[in-house]
């Protein structure tokens, strides 16, 4: 059976103004322009305005400006996107595990499982681990010798923890993320590759969330440490002793070299990459694809190509004169050309 709750229920402790019927049954979530009935729409990119007022969802999450053409039940705010992140979290339908150990888990000697935790089909649990309250390893997961799990975190399908990993509170780590193998460190001798051993740890602040096939290296000899509140899309490599301060977001296919800092409150792009023992200040953005190949001492947008890292207005200009480059070489062409011909007539 589907839940269902009125919109006074969903705005409950929220920062939220009801317009219209506080009462109205709502069901799930919808897009604002393929919206039915019983289901709640949000709007906060402009492109979607156009069908506010025609949206056939029961209520609309909106900004007060927009409010005004909206001609069903809204719910007016400052963030949008936000309260709707708020309200479809009662409608999520993850299905939750029962706590305990399943049968064909292997767990190994003195590990500290609470009992409200829950571990999967087919994990193994190796000696000295410890999970605490509330805590979900879903099927296949492979968790390091004296490795830590906070409580109301949570494991998806197949990820692996090396030994000596700390995994703070309420972390979501999707499936395939590897956390703690060995950084890339090599050292050349006789024109051989030496491996370097790598004996730091990785240590996952809480309220993190890291999407499906990262890998997170173990320091070399300090730790790699992803602050709190950090977030992580699919297929992120982070080098060794790396550190990501708090509630910064790193887009897909990003790659980050060992010993590089980067900040707290800082947005990076896809498939941006980004140098070894470089840093990067507080509040900075990085757009996508950009090549961080130096470090980043104040706040703002940087982007790369053409010159390398510059900042994202100085990209933009530079972007807008090569495309003038063709029009800029006729116009000397035909200079040089008239001057050579008043040359010749003197």
């Amino acid at each position: 059976m589907r839940k269902k709750y009125t919109l006074s229920q969903l705005a409950q402790n929220l920062d939220v103004t009801i317009k219209g019927d506080a009462n109205c049954l709502i069901e799930g979530v919808c897009t604002i322009q393929d919206a039915k009935p019983g289901c709640l729409a949000f709007l906060m990119n402009p492109l979607y305005k156009k069908y506010l007022s025609t949206t056939k969802a029961s209520a609309v999450i909106v900004l007060e400006d927009d409010s005004k053409e909206c001609n069903t039940n809204a719910l007016i705010c400052q963030n949008p996107y936000y309260i709707y992140t708020q309200m479809a979290a009662f409608f999520d339908d993850r299905p939750k595990p029962p706590a305990g150990v399943h049968p064909s888990a292997v767990i190994g000697l003195d590990c500290q499982i609470d009992p409200t935790a829950s571990i999967g089909a087919n994990c193994v649990i190796n000696d000295n681990v410890c999970i605490d309250a509330n805590a979900i390893i879903a099927p296949g997961c492979v968790i390091g010798e004296f490795s830590e799990i906070g409580e109301n975190s949570r494991l998806d399908a197949n990820v692996t923890l090396y030994h000596k990993i700390r995994i703070g509170k309420h972390v979501v780590i999707a499936s395939g993320t590897v956390i703690g193998s060995d950084g890339f460190g090599i050292a050349r001798h006789k024109g051989a590759w030496h491996k370097v051993p790598q004996l730091g740890r990785v240590i996952i602040e809480d309220y993190v969330e890291i999407g499906s096939n990262c890998s997170i290296d173990r320091g070399a000899i300090d730790d790699t440490v992803i602050e709190q509140g950090v977030k992580f899309d699919n297929l992120i490599q982070v080098g060794h002793n790396v550190r990501i301060g708090q509630n910064t977001a790193i887009a897909g296919c990003v790659g980050i070299s060992g010993s590089t800092t980067i900040g707290k409150n800082c947005v990076v792009g896809g498939q941006s990459g980004f140098a070894g023992h470089i840093t990067i200040a507080d509040n900075v953005v990085v757009t996508g694809g950009t090549e961080v190949s130096k470090s980043i001492q104040e706040p703002g947008v940087y982007s790369s190509g053409l010159g390398g890292l510059v900042t994202n207005l100085e990209r933009r200009k530079n972007t807008a004169r090569f495309n003038r480059l063709e029009t800029l070489y006729s116009r000397v062409k035909e200079l040089e050309q008239a001057l050579a011909e008043m040359t010749e007539r003197k």
